[in-house]
């Protein structure tokens, strides 16, 4: 608990834009990674960052509860169990450094294919995102880059642009999907030792600038259109690529 000044801020930023992913722009987690990540050790920061994101899911449910596609949800749970295991099994054999490597490709050919779904226009609408391997291959990859980074978040943003699901439905969706699958990592956390009495300690400080930020995620969502809605979306999972792979 005795970090720098500079470690502190970073650690208040990335709560409250945790806050804000949660509630109105999910594309913000990825930045909340990247903070958490340069403020703590990359193993230590997946574990504090954990209870943050469940605190968050809670909140989001409590407010878009209404609004999520479950059809969508009941394609990718099956799919998510054995990624979180894969991922588990990997914190025990890949560097972080290689396991970063790995999430920026998957990434990469994500965005790739969303670019590529967008030139091809309707023909390939009805197509792709709603093929049983299409949401198989991103349950997969949600819960393994869930399980090693906290990073799933651009996995799900491509995959929820690709259904074409408008704001409120995107962020309820979101919302119920984070909280079952943070809440089954919980235990592969802890036996990992990645949640200790400390971080949650810490956790419990962070609180305090999170919560702004989830009153404040509605009020951005309500200000964005759709098209920039998707396009800010899009832009941070490319950040996101990029602070992985260089």
């Amino acid at each position: 608990m005795e970090f720098s000044a500079w470690q502190w801020m970073l650690l208040a930023l990335g709560a409250l834009a945790t806050g804000m992913s949660k509630t109105g722009v999910p594309g913000l987690g990825v930045l909340t990674v990247g903070l958490f990540a340069n403020a703590l050790p990359a193993r230590e920061s997946t574990g504090a960052l954990l209870p943050l994101l469940i605190a968050g899911d809670f909140i989001g449910v409590s407010i878009y509860r209404k609004h999520a596609d479950w059809s969508h949800l009941w394609k990718l749970f099956p799919w998510v169990v054995p990624g979180i295991v894969g991922g588990a099994l990997a914190l025990n054999r890949v560097s972080n450094a290689q396991v970063e490597k790995i999430i920026g490709v998957i990434l990469l050919v994500m965005v790739g294919l969303q670019i590529w779904r967008d030139r091809k226009g309707s023909d390939l609408n009805g197509a792709l995102p709603h093929s049983w391997w299409f949401g198989g291959v991103a349950g997969f990859l949600a819960g393994f880059t869930t399980m090693v980074a906290n990073a799933a978040g651009p996995v799900m943003i491509i995959y929820l642009l690709a259904v074409r699901l408008p704001k409120l439905t995107f962020i309820g969706t979101s919302a119920w999907f984070f909280l079952f699958v943070n809440l089954f990592k919980v235990p592969f956390s802890v036996g990992l030792g990645l949640i200790t009495p400390q971080s949650l300690g810490l956790d419990a400080l962070l609180l305090l600038p999170m919560i702004p930020g989830t009153l404040l995620g509605p009020f951005l969502l309500k200000k964005m259109n759709q098209k920039v809605f998707e396009l800010l979306a899009l832009s941070l999972t490319l950040v996101a690529v990029l602070r992985l792979l260089f």
